[in-house]
């Protein structure tokens, strides 16, 4: 295999990932001879840390000692001390033909397009997973039994069961706790001349640090019928809005002091979904009428349109039955839609950097879009960011 074949190999698979090479994580393996002879490991280490992750591919090839420190965990643990972690998008999509749920990972590559790249090394995922990052890890929420995804390494850990089924759940991490917030049966209710199951809002917290749960919380006063109950949900100066697919049924739950409140109705009055927040502000895209990006600022209680996207939103969005937006680094979000192209389906991320402007205005700026699936057969159900 020629040098030039071995680095297109070794970018497509995140070389590196220490499963995606096969190396154990024996992080000391690298130091048994000098990296650099002039140099001792720990500066060599201090060095490479800070190296753009998107040179490690090339760094690889240098020798195999560089190689196994691109793949050690004490390579991605010493960046994190020095705080110089980068985010990256993973993304769940699902296989229209096999009906698979696989992880794909945003592979950004140095004056080309970006592409969504498959995770090898990980199994295929639950078809009733939900998702949320916390720092370097993706947990993953089933039925009842629940695992994590370290994304420095590319491997996967089960943690505890969930204490209790729960349906219809969503998941959002606030800190490094997970709340987990969903239907849980209480007891049979006669209403109506039948027999009812009664359901109540549940919420049970996951603990990232101890790896353990907390007791699960039923608030009595919130009987529901059994159904999908929230559209959407997400995190903002430290509480879950959860957004009803009735309107009258979205809510805002608060961690401390385990509060429960009627979403403010300015923010309820738009049908949000595929959002994400940053900097406090929420956005997302609104394929209702004309395509525009929609922010809500919390602060000012206000919805308003972004600017500077009109044009590009209008050509390449407009026929887009849905779009996902990603928190994606400070000031910038990234926004997966689908297209059709010669009669294909193809899937689309656009990187939009974000300003407030004097006035309070809001305006975007694209920074790129690239076709980062164009199999025909693949669709996203949900993208997340981690610091890595």
């Amino acid at each position: 295999m020629s040098e030039l074949e071995m680095m297109s190999e070794l970018e497509m698979s995140e070389v590196g990932m220490m499963s995606e090479l096969g190396i154990s994580d024996d992080s000391r393996s690298f130091l048994v001879s000098p990296l650099i002879p002039s140099l001792p490991n720990d500066v060599t280490l201090d060095i490479v840390a800070r190296v753009p992750r998107s040179h490690y591919p090339t760094l690889s090839l240098v020798s195999k000692s560089f190689r196994k420190l691109i793949a050690s965990s004490k390579l991605y643990k010493r960046r994190s001390q020095l705080g110089i972690t980068q985010n990256r998008l993973f993304a769940v999509l699902r296989n229209s033909n096999t009906g698979d749920f696989s992880l794909y990972i945003l592979h950004r590559k140095l004056n080309c397009t970006n592409r969504l790249v498959l995770v090898q090394s990980l199994p295929t995922m639950s078809s009733r997973g939900s998702y949320v990052p916390v720092g370097s890890k993706v947990y993953v929420f089933n039925d009842i039994d629940a695992l994590s995804i370290d994304c420095t390494s590319h491997t996967v850990q089960p943690i505890p069961d969930i204490p209790q089924r729960m349906s219809f759940k969503v998941v959002n991490a606030v800190g490094k706790k997970v709340y987990v917030l969903g239907d849980s049966f209480c007891h049979v209710i006669e209403e109506g001349g039948g027999w009812w199951k009664g359901w109540r809002k549940a919420v049970t917290v996951f603990d990232t640090e101890t790896q353990s749960w907390g007791a699960k919380l039923v608030k009595e006063d919130m009987a529901v019928g059994l159904g999908p109950f929230w559209s959407d949900s997400v995190v903002m100066e430290g509480k879950v809005y959860l957004k009803g697919c009735i309107n009258r049924n979205s809510f805002v739950y608060g961690p401390v002091g385990k509060k429960w409140e009627v979403m403010d109705e300015t923010m309820n009055s738009e049908d949000w979904e595929g959002a994400c927040v940053v900097d406090d502000v929420l956005y997302y895209h609104d394929c209702s009428g004309k395509a525009v990006l929609r922010a809500f600022d919390r602060k000012q209680r206000c919805w308003s349109v972004v600017n500077g996207l009109e044009e590009f939103l209008a050509a390449e969005t407009s026929q887009s039955k849905w779009c996902d937006a990603v928190s994606y680094g400070e000031k910038k979000l990234a926004l997966f839609f689908p297209k059709k192209h010669e009669g294909s389906k193809i899937i689309c991320c656009a990187e939009i950097a974000l300003e407030r402007r004097q006035g309070g205005e809001i305006w975007g700026k694209m920074e790129s879009c690239d076709v980062v699936v164009d199999d025909g057969v693949s669709e996203l159900v949900k993208c997340v960011a981690v610091s890595v």
